[in-house]
């Protein structure tokens, strides 16, 4: 396979108080074509736009392979004369089989690695077509999942087969034919038949539709999902579940609420999620706004890894205990009093699954404002001090590596410090704005205006600086674009406070507000430049300014 060399974000240097800094800085790394092609929007997949995906398939536990169909509705964007193909993804070793055009043409195609070009005919913009798509054989499977996406193919406790899919990042071609790309989005949700052995039972995203006995030891169970949902959200379970549920009254109406869980797990099942859940929808339908998918419902599915943030389909692996598999991420005692997965990867359901990000690159999006919505849940249900406590404490996972923000058009991802420091990005503006109800208005925002859309982060950043009423781009330069984290150099001089940022890219620019319970809010607008404002006459800076390093992700340096 040919090799390709993708050249990297120019590297911008100029001065700040600390010395020469570099805004953004990525190590040139070589891509192969199939990191292009699975990437980036190409000739052979600008020209139509994915409508629906109705997806079919049957798995063999045994033999660890898959054999289905899936039926992309779309709809032409572009014309095209004929000599413009189709690119599908489906990843090796699964095989297509057939391709059959508006269910009567067969067409031709041809492989280049885990992309399959289909041949086409003439097509006029506007038009709306269908291809069926059949497939079969093994099927890759994951080894540490989550992590390492694949079809998982285990056992519950009780040694019963027990089989989903985990597939972010890698791509949902890793089990089924698809326009493998975050931008486009399957507009009218999609449709997930399954035939199981009629022992198990099969869970998909949405509302079940139907299920047949197929009186030959099989079952076809049928989900549908009305709402826009993105491919590697599209996720089967399969095992011994067993449902309870209960309607629960939100901001929009009645919400249906299922939990689906191994049938040994049911009693303590009833008694520990709606608590979580119950708990999860109140705080982020303040924060956020209304769930965004009523009209599909929400579950709450037992998975063998950990979990994942599958639209209206939520994976829950963390074992019935609190905080992350018993552990308390934030190392301030206060993740040790909820369910770290059931929280996080519900919020998922606004960034992640609500707003998506065009390209993987963008992350952050999905990421650090859902590890937020953890500081967020605890500022809701256990108040700000505890929030600020455990923000601050996440901060141990940082490891400042890389930029958060990837190279694009690859299928890059960025650092995995979009979780932890993204976090801590949106804590330091939320206490820049020193306004809860701006703040809150911006996320709740956020949701209306991106809802059911794909964004790139130019978006995102553009509204909350428009938002806020102030120009935020130097600050996200700084914590996604850079690895630097800005210093608040200061020292003190007859009642005054001398101050500046250092360690820090050209023009950062972040306010400060201090506060103190024995004097007002100050707000303060350091540059590189030295400034100076006048403290209350019972302050001490180091007192105000220990204080602040708590609100905010920076370095705070007393200067002789």
């Amino acid at each position: 396979m040919n090799r390709i060399l993708v050249t990297v974000a120019a590297i911008a240097f100029g001065v700040c108080a600390g010395g020469t800094i570099a805004i953004a800085q990525s190590e040139s790394e070589k891509y192969t074509k199939a990191d292009t092609l699975r990437g980036s929007i190409t000739p052979e997949r600008s020209w139509w736009d994915v409508q629906r995906y109705e997806l079919a398939f049957k798995p063999d536990f045994n033999s660890k392979t898959i054999s289905g169909a899936n039926t992309i509705r779309y709809k032409v964007v572009q014309y095209n004369d004929g000599k413009r193909k189709m690119q599908i993804d489906l990843a090796a070793p699964l095989l297509i089989d057939s391709v059959v055009y508006d269910d009567a043409t067969k067409l031709g195609f041809e492989k280049e690695g885990s992309v399959w070009y289909v041949d086409v005919p003439q097509q006029s913009a506007g038009s709306q077509h269908s291809v069926q798509i059949f497939y079969h054989g093994k099927v890759h499977e994951a080894v540490n999942p989550p992590w390492d996406g694949g079809f998982i193919f285990t056992q519950d406790s009780l040694k019963r087969p027990w089989m989903t899919v985990a597939c972010q990042g890698l791509g949902a071609s890793i089990w089924f034919p698809n326009k493998d790309h975050q931008s486009d989005e399957a507009d009218q949700g999609a449709s997930l038949t399954m035939t199981v052995p009629d022992s198990l039972v099969a869970i998909g995203n949405g509302r079940l539709v139907s299920k047949k006995d197929n009186a030959d030891g099989t079952a076809t169970y049928r989900y549908n999902v009305i709402n826009p949902i993105n491919n590697y959200c599209i996720i089967p379970y399969i095992g011994k579940y067993v449902n309870f549920k209960e309607r629960y009254k939100g901001e929009k109406g009645m919400l249906d609420v299922n939990y689906w869980v191994l049938d040994y797990n049911y009693k303590k099942a009833q008694q520990y999620m709606p608590d979580q859940v119950h708990k999860m929808f109140k705080s982020f339908e303040h924060w956020f706004g209304p769930y965004p998918f009523y009209e599909d419902g929400y579950q709450l599915i037992d998975a063998s890894h950990t979990g994942m943030e599958h639209q209206s389909a939520v994976s829950y692996g963390n074992k019935y205990k609190f905080g992350y598999l018993g552990r308390d991420l934030s190392q301030s005692g206060w993740g040790m009093k909820w369910d770290f997965i059931i929280i996080h990867e519900s919020g998922h359901e606004w960034f992640g699954n609500n707003i998506t990000t065009n390209d993987l690159a963008d992350m952050w999006v999905h990421e650090a404002f859902t590890n937020y919505s953890e500081t967020l849940f605890v500022d809701y249900i256990f108040g700000e001090a505890a929030g600020n406590a455990y923000n601050y404490g996440i901060r141990n996972g940082i490891k400042n590596d890389k930029p958060i923000i990837a190279d694009y058009n690859v299928n890059a991802m960025g650092s995995g410090d979009m979780y932890p420091k993204g976090g801590n990005l949106i804590h330091t503006i939320r206490h820049s704005l020193n306004d809860d109800v701006l703040f809150r208005n911006i996320l709740r925002g956020l949701n209306k205006k991106f809802y059911h859309k794909t964004v790139n982060t130019a978006d995102v950043e553009a509204y909350i600086s428009k938002q806020a009423k102030f120009d935020y781009s130097s600050v996200f330069d700084q914590y996604l674009r850079s690895v630097q984290i800005p210093d608040l150099e200061y020292y003190e001089l007859k009642g005054k406070l001398f101050y500046r940022w250092a360690n820090c890219i050209p023009g950062f620019n972040l306010p400060l507000v201090i506060k103190n319970k024995s004097a007002a809010p100050v707000k303060i607008y350091p540059v590189e430049k030295w400034q100076s404002t006048q403290l209350a006459a019972q302050q001490k800076a180091s007192n105000v300014l220990a204080e602040i390093e708590k609100m905010y992700y920076i370095g705070i340096k007393k200067v002789k």
